[in-house]
């Protein structure tokens, strides 16, 4: 176990972060513990940010996760990092303080991606969401009821946004250049079931399409102009093109880190540009970039709620000096609640070669798409079907033979194989 006085400091202030300081607690690390966040605000949970606050059901301030005051730790909100010498072992604030460190948990995790205009991202009425305060003020200009919504992207928190809006009543428009919605991360023939899905629910959907610039007056929006020359009139865009790992803190540092993420052994400790591990540091959640035994080896950067709390404890226990044991491959989950569509998924479809329908009907919004690579299943999907998906995450853990084979209640007489439409 690490001696009393040694210090440990947690970079970040999210989920991962939280459970990374309560698993060094319980393995026994009784030193000094400080948590440096970039944002005003204790850990709070962010799955309900895109659902329950956006709809009004509960206020973005009553996402505060619990357990925050028992973790006896040094708390530096709105104060961020901005670099780190490992020389002086040593976080550097933005206040021009150090934060010396015997143990470093680096758990800073992502941000949203910004419209590329940066004047046109600052404009009134335009969003994005990934913060608490993102969502609250979201969530206002919702209820003022804006004449229509323009979402400006078709992945998991573009379609949560725009199913939103139409369980509130409010025109929308979703905008995005690939084939269909959720092409990238489910390919386009499982995105094009649920994209028919939301179309049936009155989102109206332009997919191959992109947005050139954005048009204001008197600097708040009023249309966005598209590519192709048409023009789509609204007084509320969501910027939803994806997440930026914060990991600029660390230039100079000597790690190995860049916009894919912070490197990281087995066990969880950091590289260095070297490609050594540094004993001292681990990290978690968003940010850190590992190779996962599920993938043979893939190095990969997970943006999943459950991946960030099971990751967190594995390092807190590791920075603690509990021997690693196992590498961490916990099987990747995720869920996606869109209007009233449920969406979870087991696995990670990156690479995939085929996919089928093995359970229920696309055409009745409720089935089962599992993913196979090389003969092997590597992913499985379910909307609406959550009560299927354990037994398919258990061919996704076990690595099973694709496609599956056997007699299953409500399973397609003869499973169609499809191309997953990856570009």
């Amino acid at each position: 176990m690490a001696r009393t006085s040694e210090r440990a400091v947690i970079v970040g202030a999210g989920l991962a972060a939280l459970r990374g300081a309560e698993a060094m607690r319980a393995a026994g690390f009784s030193g000094p513990l400080a948590v440096i966040g970039a944002e005003p605000h204790y850990p709070y949970d962010r799955p309900p940010l895109s659902k329950h606050v956006l709809a009004g059901a509960i206020p973005a301030d009553a996402t505060t996760l619990p357990g925050i005051h028992g973790l006896d730790a040094d708390w530096h909100l709105g104060n961020p990092a901005i670099g780190l010498d490992r020389g002086r072992r040593a976080v550097l604030l933005a206040d021009g303080r150090d934060l010396p460190y015997d143990r470093l948990l680096i758990a800073t995790g992502t941000r949203a991606r910004p419209w590329p205009n940066p004047h046109e991202g600052r404009l009134a009425g335009v969003f994005t969401l990934r913060g608490r305060d993102d969502a609250a003020a979201l969530r206002r200009a919702l209820a003022a009821g804006p004449r229509r919504v323009l979402v400006i992207g078709g992945g998991f928190i573009g379609c949560e946004v725009a199913s939103l809006c139409r369980k509130l009543g409010l025109p929308v428009t979703l905008v995005e250049p690939g084939p269909t919605p959720l092409a990238r991360v489910l390919g386009s023939t499982v995105g094009a079931f649920i994209g028919a899905i939301h179309a049936g629910h009155g989102v109206e959907i332009r997919c191959g399409a992109e947005v050139e610039w954005l048009e204001d007056a008197e600097g708040r929006l009023v249309r966005a102009h598209l590519v192709d020359g048409s023009r789509i009139d609204a007084d509320v865009a969501v910027i939803a093109l994806g997440a930026v790992r914060n990991t600029e803190w660390l230039d100079g540092s000597g790690l190995s880190a860049d916009p894919g993420g912070v490197d990281c052994d087995a066990s969880g400790h950091v590289h260095d540009t070297d490609g050594q591990t540094d004993p001292r540091i681990a990290a978690a959640g968003d940010v850190a970039r590992f190779s996962h035994p599920l993938y043979e080896g893939r190095r990969v950067a997970l943006e999943h709620w459950s991946h960030a709390a099971a990751q967190a404890v594995h390092a807190g226990r590791l920075l603690a000096g509990t021997p690693p044991g196992e590498p961490y491959g916990a099987l990747p989950t995720f869920w996606s609640t869109q209007g009233d569509l449920v969406v979870k998924s087991a696995g990670l479809t990156e690479g995939a070669d085929a996919v089928a329908i093995t359970q229920g009907d696309p055409a009745a919004g409720r089935f089962i798409a599992l993913y196979g690579r090389a003969g092997r299943c590597i992913a499985a999907l379910s909307v609406d079907s959550a009560r299927w998906l354990p037994a398919h995450a258990e061919m996704v853990a076990a690595g099973a033979p694709f496609p599956p084979h056997g007699a299953a209640a409500d399973r397609p007489k003869a499973i169609k194989i499809l191309e997953p439409g990856f570009s």
